[in-house]
């Protein structure tokens, strides 16, 4: 999986990214009416229900933008906030707090919208042995954060990109000539570049499943889209040699369903790709 050395890399990408794209030469609004000197506050407030996620990341940003500004925070990252509640305050030159208020609102919006989705999922598997996944099925350019508010949120990261696992799908699969070949053919990559990787692959129906049972040399099978009896019977037949994972369309009203025919994770790209961002202000305190 990836390193945190390398997740921490991606944050630091996202900000200077970010500020280059919102502050360009200048954020002439404040540079025109501001005062360079001038100081003030300014406090995040929730104007919404659910799981607050991005205030690390806020801090970070902050930092970035002016190391001299302070951040008290009240309410941290995967606590339940309530409209009114306020979560931080943040202090110092009035064009800096300017300068990173939209990237840090457009932050911690979609961050707690994604840590309050994945929350009422990993509520419902509460009492079971299953964990629920997020998927590559992210915003391009802020897949680190969202994967930050899964697991704020009560959820495990799947692989955070292409190169920290591999993922045998469908196409793979048809286009390396079967099950069989695939998985062989990547054990031989593996072992010829010294690379130390997982093996994750796609099943789609009870005869394949039967085919990676007969190969081997796996550590994770995925059923996609199957129905119960089905997934209950791969289960039955994988029987713990392999983690298993179940795919596909599931959702709230369906999550609990798959979770008792004994999978080891369930992924869901609708954590992070199916959210309405929560709503939070920045306001100047005057």
């Amino acid at each position: 999986m990836i390193t945190k050395e390398q997740f921490n890399k991606e944050l630091e990408i996202i900000i200077a990214n970010a500020i280059r794209e919102d502050v360009g030469d200048g954020d002439h609004s404040s540079l025109a009416c501001i005062p360079a000197d001038a100081t003030g506050e300014a406090v995040l407030l929730a104007k919404d229900e659910g799981i607050i996620a991005g205030v690390e990341f806020a801090k970070m940003i902050f930092k970035q933008v002016d190391s001299d500004l302070t951040v008290e925070v009240s309410i941290n990252d995967g606590e339940f906030v309530r409209y009114g509640d306020t979560a931080f305050v943040v202090k110092g030159l009035s064009q800096s707090i300017l300068k990173a208020e939209r990237l840090v609102l457009n932050a911690i919006q979609r961050m707690s919208a994604i840590a309050t989705k994945t929350h009422k999922y990993a509520q419902i598997l509460e009492d079971t042995n299953t964990r629920i996944l997020d998927t590559r099925k992210t915003t391009p350019g802020i897949r680190a954060i969202e994967k930050w508010a899964v697991r704020i949120g009560g959820g495990t990261n799947h692989r955070f990109a292409l190169y920290d696992m591999v993922m045998l799908k469908d196409n793979h699969i048809d286009f390396a000539g079967g099950i069989k070949n695939a998985i062989e053919k990547t054990n031989k990559y593996l072992k010829d570049k010294h690379l130390d990787l997982k093996i994750e692959i796609e099943t789609r129906n009870l005869d394949e499943v039967q085919q990676v049972l007969d190969v081997g040399k796996v550590d994770r099978i995925m059923l996609d889209n199957f129905n119960y009896d089905d997934l209950r019977t791969a289960v039955a037949m994988i029987n713990g040699k392999y983690e298993t994972e179940a795919s596909g369309g599931i959702n709230e009203k369906t999550l609990r369903k798959y979770a008792d025919c004994g999978v080891d994770f369930i992924s869901s790209g609708a954590l992070t790709h199916s959210i309405y961002n929560m709503d939070f202000s920045l306001k100047a305190v005057k």
